[in-house]
C-alpha cells in the first residue's frame, strides 16, 4: 500500500516507517519542518510538507493513498496546558481524514491512550472493550482526556461509513532507546530533584510496551484489523511504579522515596496527577485477533540496559 502517516518522524513513527517499508509498503510522511523531512527521506519515506492544521493537505494526501495512520498530536501545546486546543486540532484532522476516506473501504488507524481515560475503578485491568460506551466529558484525570477519547469514538464510528477504521491504544510507558516521552521525562525529574519518587507504597501499576512492538501492531492494524476495532499495544500488563523508581535510583545514584499524592507534583512535575494511578491493561483480545505478540524487552529490562540514563 501507499500509506500516509502523520507523526512519521516522531517517537512511534521512527519505528513505524521502517516497519512498513520492510513489509513492502510505501510511506508518505507528513513533515512540518526541514529536519523532519530530512529524517523521513533518510528512512526511505516520501515527504508531504505540512502540519495538522493544513486540512487541505491532509485531505488530498488521504485521498491519494491506500490507507492512513494518524500518529501526530500537538504534544508541545498539550504539555504546556492547552490540552483542549491539541484535542480540537486532532479532531479536525480525524474529521478531515474521515471525509476523504468515506465509502472507500480503506484502512484508517489512529493512536490513542489507555491510562486515565477509560474511567475504570483503580486497579481494574482494562480490556479493549472498556471505554466504548461513553465518549467522555473532558473531566478525566488529565485535563481534556475525555475529548481525546471522543476523537477515538469518532474514528470508530467511521466504520459505519465505509472506512476500515481502528484505534490503537498506547500505554503511557511506550519505551525504548530514544524515548522522549513520559518515562524519559520522569528520569529527567528524578535527576533534577535528586530523588526517584513513587506515590504511597508504589504498588500502583502502569502498562507498558516497547516502541518496536507498538510499531508492528500499527502495521498489522493497517493490513488486517476489522472495521471498528479497538486494539491494545500492551506488552507488560502492569509494572509497579516502585520498581520503576528503584531502577531510576540505582542508575542515577539517588534515593527512591515515597511521597504523598499531594507531593507528587513536586517530584514529577506535570505528571504528578497520574504518577500514582493504578491502571493495568490487557492485550489478549488484540493478540487473539491479529496474532500480535510482543518480542522486545519489557519496561524493567529496558530500563536496566541503561540507555535512559546515558
Amino acid at each position: 500500500m501507499r500509506v500516509f502517516v502523520t507523526g512519521a518522524s516522531g517517537w512511534i513513527g521512527r519505528g513505524l516507517v521502517p516497519e512498513l517499508t520492510a513489509a513492502g509498503h510505501t510511506v508518505i510522511g507528513l513533515a512540518r519542518s526541514d529536519a523532519a523531512a530530512q529524517a523521513l527521506r533518510g528512512a526511505g519515506a516520501e515527504v508531504r510538507p505540512g502540519s495538522l492544521d493544513d486540512l487541505d493537505t491532509l485531505r488530498d494526501a488521504a485521498a491519494s493513498s491506500d490507507g492512513v495512520i494518524h500518529l501526530a498530536f500537538k504534544h508541545d501545546i498539550a504539555f504546556t496546558g492547552d490540552f483542549a486546543g491539541a484535542t480540537d486540532a486532532d479532531r479536525a484532522a480525524i474529521e478531515t481524514f474521515g471525509e476523504a476516506l468515506t465509502g472507500t473501504g480503506k484502512p484508517f488507524v489512529i493512536a490513542s491512550g489507555i491510562l486515565g481515560v477509560l474511567g475504570l475503578p483503580s486497579g481494574v485491568v482494562a480490556t479493549e472493550r472498556d471505554g466504548l460506551a461513553d465518549a467522555g466529558d473532558g473531566k478525566g484525570p488529565i485535563s481534556g482526556a475525555g475529548g481525546r477519547m471522543g476523537n477515538a469514538h469518532h474514528t470508530l464510528a467511521l466504520a459505519d461509513h465505509g472506512v476500515r477504521s481502528s484505534v490503537v491504544r498506547l500505554p503511557p510507558a511506550t519505551h525504548g532507546n530514544g524515548d522522549n516521552g513520559f518515562i524519559s521525562t520522569v528520569v529527567g525529574f528524578a535527576r533534577e530533584k535528586g530523588a526517584a519518587a513513587y506515590v504511597g507504597d508504589g504498588a500502583n501499576r502502569w502498562p507498558s510496551v516497547h516502541r518496536d512492538d507498538a510499531a508492528r501492531l500499527f502495521r498489522l492494524a493497517l493490513e488486517s484489523a476489522p472495521a471498528g476495532s479497538v486494539l491494545h499495544a500492551v506488552g507488560d500488563e502492569g509494572v509497579p511504579i516502585r520498581e520503576v523508581a528503584e531502577v531510576f535510583a540505582s542508575h542515577l545514584g539517588v534515593p527512591a522515596v515515597s511521597v504523598t499524592p499531594e507531593q507528587a507534583g513536586e517530584y514529577v512535575g506535570w505528571l504528578g496527577g497520574f504518577w500514582g494511578v493504578d491502571g493495568p491493561a490487557s492485550a489478549q483480545i488484540t493478540r487473539d485477533l491479529l496474532g500480535w505478540q510482543p518480542t522486545r524487552p519489557g519496561l524493567i529490562a529496558d530500563l536496566k540496559e541503561g540507555h535512559y540514563f546515558a
